[in-house]
């Protein structure tokens, strides 16, 4: 595991490297000879590759005056939500912050985004595609829709985190009212939920009652456990003695039943062959008394009206989409610059606190939220390292 991460962390110093080497160059300013930011193309600096833009600039400003006061009305729900997300995300991370200490770092609050790692490769590209569209796009428009000027779009990449972004006039927006700079702000979110709630429906009542559960998948297996060895990722089991199992509720029931020490018969499809493979049950964690198999269990589908080489990816790209902006849109509201949360709350607190006071809230907040954080991503970080 180690000679693994070593490889991985030397492949993307590398690749800075290289690409450093060749667009790293700054443009000069021929009066003050400083070097200045690229307006477009390509710019890369120790770690961080912005592409910049003009070309979308002229689509976001028709957009935005297709309806302004609607765009206006919208930022304003934005506003609230920023703030009403802002409590829950502090104190659902608070909560699990407490726990990862009782817990001696156990359990994490906070699930990395990493498409191929932590989520599915595919899906998880295609859903963060869209969280960032729908983000960036309502910011820009919003912008547009308070009269902010725009200087581009483009996309970034940190270190091994990409990203997009709409880059408004950081002068004309410091000028500008505190009430459009948190429409601004809070836009981005707000998008984001509402792209949740969109893709919701679609998947309750468009592709769900297109399906029907077929077995359950086994997503892992749990190391050292009655089934490693025996059982496979992407597995799916259809019975068990003889007893067919279609749902996560009839696999639940049944494994309710079931003692530590007995011999169970497990029928399962392996890449599209059936095959019953034994195996003796262990002690479920917590419950000594109930029998354990050791599996990370997922409900598995098929297509009623078959295409399953449609339907299926369908259905997973739409709850990918739900899971990532839902869960995205509300981390962004975390009150730690420069998150959009943390940016909403900065300028409330300077708009109308006194400087002498302000300036220590701020860094309290910034030191509370970075502390809450670290409790929540530690766990994470040490289970992905295995």
């Amino acid at each position: 595991m180690v000679s693994t991460l070593v490889a991985v962390i030397a492949g993307i110093v590398a690749f800075w490297v290289v690409l450093y080497a060749l667009f790293g160059k700054k443009e000069i300013d021929p009066v003050t000879g400083e070097p200045i930011e690229k307006e477009e193309g390509l710019s890369v600096d120790f770690f961080i590759a912005m592409w910049r833009t003009k070309r979308l600039l002229g689509f976001i400003d028709r957009l935005s005056r297709i309806n302004v006061r609607f765009w206006k009305v919208y930022a304003d729900i934005g506003i609230a939500l920023g703030f009403i997300g802002m409590g829950y995300v502090f104190y659902a991370l608070f909560k699990t912050a407490m726990k990862t200490i009782q817990t001696g770092g156990k359990e994490s609050g906070v699930q990395l985004v990493i498409p191929g790692l932590t989520i599915p490769l595919w899906y998880g590209l295609v859903g963060l595609a869209v969280v960032m569209i729908v983000h960036e796009l309502s910011h820009g428009v919003v912008a547009r829709a308070e009269k902010l000027p725009l200087k581009s779009v483009g996309l970034v990449l940190l270190a091994v985190i990409p990203g997009a972004f709409v880059e408004p006039d950081e002068e004309e927006l410091k000028k500008a009212s505190l009430k459009s700079r948190l429409r601004v702000y809070g836009a981005g979110s707000l998008a984001n939920i509402v792209t949740a709630i969109i893709t919701a429906l679609l998947v309750t009542y468009a592709v769900t009652p297109l399906l029907v559960p077929s077995g359950i998948l086994v997503s892992d297996v749990v190391p050292n456990s009655p089934a490693y060895g025996v059982l496979h990722k992407g597995d799916v089991i259809v019975a068990i003695n003889g007893q067919p199992i279609n749902t996560m509720e009839q696999f639940i029931a049944y494994m309710n039943k079931t003692r530590p020490g007995e011999k169970v018969t497990l029928t399962v499809i392996r890449d599209g062959e059936k095959m019953n493979l034994q195996l003796t049950l262990g002690k479920y964690p917590g419950k000594p008394e109930k029998g354990y198999i050791g599996i990370y269990p997922a409900q598995h589908v098929t297509s009623k009206i078959g295409y399953d080489w449609l339907i299926l990816p369908l259905f997973f790209s739409l709850y990918w989409i739900y899971v990532l902006n839902l869960g995205i849109g509300l981390m962004n509201l975390f009150p730690l610059v420069p998150l959009d949360g943390g940016r909403m709350l900065d300028d409330v607190i300077k708009e109308f606190l006194p400087e002498n006071v302000a300036k220590p809230v701020r860094y309290l907040t910034i030191g509370v939220g970075l502390f809450l954080l670290a409790l929540n991503i530690w766990p994470a970080l040490m289970n992905l390292a295995g």
